[in-house]
């Protein structure tokens, strides 16, 4: 009956082998070489956009005084759908289109003009910094970013990394830039992605990896490939059996 047995279980791994995904296809990064990447810039301080929640802290030398331009209520403010904000004692400011640090010295200004306070510092930080990863992920997830600064292989490993179903070569991103989406489609397997544009992801990106075409394969011919393996196995079992007595 051991022989039996590790004949057979011998067949199943064999069948299980066959069935496996090769190693060039889901590696990352193949023929990376030890060098330094640039930061491309501009990938990170995105401009902002219409439904964009900031928190903006407005200080002085007189905390009294700046008390006046900072909210009370945790909620932030937010981009309107005509692009601006509205900050007490400031008034509307267009915020649409600018990155931090051009609403930071916008802001800034505005309260110089206004000579209503002694070097004013304005700190902004974002407060629904997300991105969306879906498709053949471990788990597939929205991932709140409260540092600002996420890559896209950090966002995958946040979601439990691909599958051995998902495409490496073809990941999808769809960003919203200038009231566009735009998608792109990038290579996990090569080394260029390290240096590319998309490596740091932007607020509100989606992140869809498709499933190649074992999946697709076995999604599609499940329901009736079970019974056949099965008897397949049943058959296999039996002739091993009759060979051994």
């Amino acid at each position: 009956m051991g022989t039996r047995f590790l004949l057979f279980a011998s067949v199943i791994c064999l069948m299980f082998c066959a069935s496996c995904t090769t190693p060039n296809k889901i590696a990352y990064f193949q023929n990376a070489k030890d060098t330094t990447y640039r930061q491309t810039l501009g990938t990170i301080d995105a401009p902002f956009q219409k439904n964009d929640l900031l928190e903006i802290a407005i200080t002085s030398r007189s905390k009294d005084a700046s008390a006046d331009y900072n909210k009370t209520e945790p909620k932030g403010y937010l981009v309107s759908k005509e692009g601006n904000i509205e900050i007490p004692m400031l008034g509307s400011i267009k915020a649409e289109g600018l990155t931090k640090k051009e609403l930071k010295e916008k802001i800034t200004k505005i309260i110089l003009d206004k000579q209503v306070l002694v070097d004013p510092q304005v700190e902004i930080r974002y407060l629904n910094f997300e991105v969306t990863v879906l498709g053949e992920v471990g788990h597939p997830t929205v991932i709140n970013v409260p540092s600002e600064q996420i890559t896209l292989v950090k966002a995958l490993g946040l979601a439990g990394d691909m599958t051995i179903y998902g495409k490496r070569d073809n990941v999808l991103l769809v960003r919203e830039e200038d009231g566009v989406r735009k998608t792109r489609r990038i290579n996990l397997n090569s080394s260029d992605f390290l240096n590319s544009e998309y490596y740091y992801l932007k607020p509100n990106d989606l992140i869809y990896v498709e499933p190649n075409k074992t999946k697709v394969a076995v999604n599609g011919r499940s329901q009736q490939a079970i019974p056949l393996i099965f008897s397949s196995i049943s058959i296999l079992f039996l002739v091993f059996d009759k060979i051994i007595k």
